[in-house]
């Protein structure tokens, strides 16, 4: 049975590797420079729409890691598998195979819906109810709201 020296740096399975397992900062962002001078260099081998559609991920036990951003992509990307590990070994890459990954990129966030203006018709019923309530607070709040509608005499709405 292995000893170990640290009990922590320990590993079972796969995911994610301990903190003292990872080495120093500097060597974590020298692979990180690799991979990413990699990614540009096996990217640039393949055409335009699908180089900006996937992203080279890892080497890992002779495996090119990439990731697509829909299975279409990624079926697109294996088939290129012969010219994609002909210009890894080209740039002195040992790699014999390819995995691709699908990671559908998070939606674009989305510009809130902007809300009607309050007509002056609606504005009239706020203050009417407010007039009719007794507790203060409560009118104030319909008060307010009502103060927000459009004059009956505006051409333009109210900017937000």
């Amino acid at each position: 049975m292995t000893q170990y020296a640290n009990p922590a740096s320990r590993r079972h399975g796969h995911g994610p590797k301990a903190l003292v397992d990872c080495g120093s900062f500097a060597a974590l962002a020298r692979k990180a420079g690799a991979l990413e001078a990699l990614d540009r260099a096996l990217r640039q081998t393949l055409p335009l729409p699908l180089r900006d559609e996937v992203r080279f991920a890892n080497l890992r036990y002779g495996r090119l890691v990439f990731l697509a951003t829909s299975p279409a992509w990624a079926a697109r990307l294996r088939l290129m598998q012969t010219q994609i590990l002909a210009a890894a070994d080209a740039i002195g890459t040992n790699a014999s195979a390819i995995t691709v990954k699908v990671v559908p990129q998070p939606p674009a966030p989305t510009e809130p819906s902007r809300s009607k203006p309050l007509s002056p018709a609606a504005a009239a019923h706020l203050r009417a109810t407010a007039a009719s309530m007794t507790d203060p607070e409560l009118q104030g709040l319909f008060l307010e709201l009502a103060s927000i509608a459009e004059p009956a005499d505006s051409p333009f709405p109210r900017a937000k």
